[in-house]
């Protein structure tokens, strides 16, 4: 089977350092405008949803209902920030907010299932890029694609000095 030319293997993949960050800054700054011009469905268009949202909606929808403290744990933000994006979103009508039967203090967050279908037809593309890109790796392997995507990140958080 032929792979489309955007992966097919290139300069980078004999080990070379050089050439493996050439082919990253060329394929990154594509995906990422790729991501930026997916448009936001009509029935969400009017909430001005932010990427900061875009992982919060993907946890509950892949992850199921979980309190604000179980989301900051996952988003790695702090639990004001996680109940900043949850009051937001809720405001929206994008979440749902109970209280927890076994806890009174604690909050219940959950998309509603009128959104559900939305969002899931919405963000679908992402996962099911990853899927693609990922399920002929070996465990290790996409172990390795996570590390690194999350070593990338924290760089250019950090400022990423070579």
């Amino acid at each position: 089977m032929a792979l489309p030319p955007s992966v097919h293997p290139g300069p980078g993949d004999d080990g070379d350092l050089e050439a493996a960050i050439r082919t990253l800054l060329l394929v990154m700054p594509r995906a990422i405008g790729r991501i930026k011009r997916m448009e936001v469905p009509e029935e969400l268009r009017g909430m001005a949803l932010a990427p900061r949202h875009l992982s919060l909606l993907s946890l509950l929808l892949l992850d199921g209902p979980m309190t604000v403290r179980e989301l900051a744990e996952r988003l790695e933000v702090a639990p004001a920030t996680a109940s900043l994006l949850v009051g937001e979103l809720s405001r929206k009508g994008v979440l749902d907010r109970r209280e927890d039967d076994g806890d009174r203090r604690r909050r219940i967050v959950s998309v509603p299932e009128g959104k559900r279908p939305v969002l899931e037809r919405w963000l679908s593309p992402g996962a099911r890029a990853w899927r693609t890109a990922l399920a002929p790796l070996a465990p290790a392997e996409r172990a390795a694609v996570i590390k690194a995507f999350t070593a990338w990140e924290a760089a250019l958080t950090a400022g990423g000095e070579d």
